[in-house]
């Protein structure tokens, strides 16, 4: 499955708009897990911590999203938009959108 944030490829072609396609992931548990009283406090691993939060509610999406598009028949996945929300209670919200498309070789002229 290939994912762009364009709307064309260099190398192949859109033989097929199959529709727009999304994944959402939505994460509260991931807070402090694994993280020390005194830790809580050091900005450093805080901030470490939301950004190892963040990477795994976007893969998680990424693969919802490529799920969503496979039910469809696509091969691609063409003008992504990812949305990321954090709350001030420690929520990671994802949201990803695209065109499901199917794509060919470009054939030389």
């Amino acid at each position: 499955m290939i994912f762009t944030t364009t709307n064309n490829f260099e190398n192949k072609e859109i033989i097929e708009y199959l529709g727009l396609v999304t994944g959402m992931t939505y994460n509260v548990n991931y807070s402090y897990k694994g993280v020390s009283f005194k830790d809580m406090f050091n900005m450093k691993k805080y901030y470490a911590q939301i950004e190892t939060a963040i990477e795994a509610v976007k893969e998680t999406t990424f693969q919802k999203l490529k799920e969503n598009a496979e039910k469809l028949g696509a091969d691609a996945v063409v003008g992504i938009n990812v949305d990321m929300e954090i709350s001030s209670g420690g929520a990671v919200l994802v949201s990803i959108t695209g065109t499901a498309v199917k794509t060919q070789h470009k054939r030389n002229s």
